[in-house]
């Protein structure tokens, strides 16, 4: 299962507004150059994540993006379906697919496996906060300017 930029970059993109989440709202100039993204792709994901609810944009001179809740309870699948759609490793197994999709789901010897697959991506990615991405060995993880990582004791 390969997930897109789409998927990867928004979650690099959440992962540097957990990082701030105290800290107020984040311009998206600055998430696109300390995690080098372009910025108008940025902002395509940015506009998705806003309308499934997970940030909120602040207009004027110190407006930006901020996570709509703590980090510690937004996951990582929301994130990733919010960007990606649902979980599919295989088309008739993707989450939501109805009954019937397939004509040969009763007999498919090998959609159990697909469907193991896909439950068992879906718990990592459901289990991971974006707090949990915020460390690194149990230590916290601040985005400094220009890309650099400082870790905190």
């Amino acid at each position: 299962m390969k997930f897109s930029s789409k998927g990867r970059y928004g979650l690099r993109a959440m992962i540097a507004l957990a990082q701030g989440y105290h800290k107020g709202p984040i311009s998206l100039a600055e998430i696109a150059e300390s995690e080098d993204i372009s910025l108008s792709y940025l902002e395509q994901l940015i506009a998705v994540l806003r309308r499934v609810g997970l940030v909120e944009g602040t207009r004027g001179a110190r407006g930006g993006y901020q996570l709509t809740a703590d980090p510690a309870l937004i996951t990582a699948g929301q994130v990733v379906r919010a960007l990606e759609g649902p979980l599919a490793p295989a088309e008739c197994v993707a989450e939501g697919v109805k009954p019937g999709f397939c004509r040969r789901q009763t007999i498919c010897t090998s959609k159990p496996f697909w469907e193991q697959v896909r439950d068992s991506v879906a718990q990592v990615l459901d289990k991971t906060t974006l707090a949990d991405l915020c460390t690194i060995n149990g230590l916290k993880v601040r985005q400094m300017s220009l890309g650099r990582k400082k870790v905190e004791a």
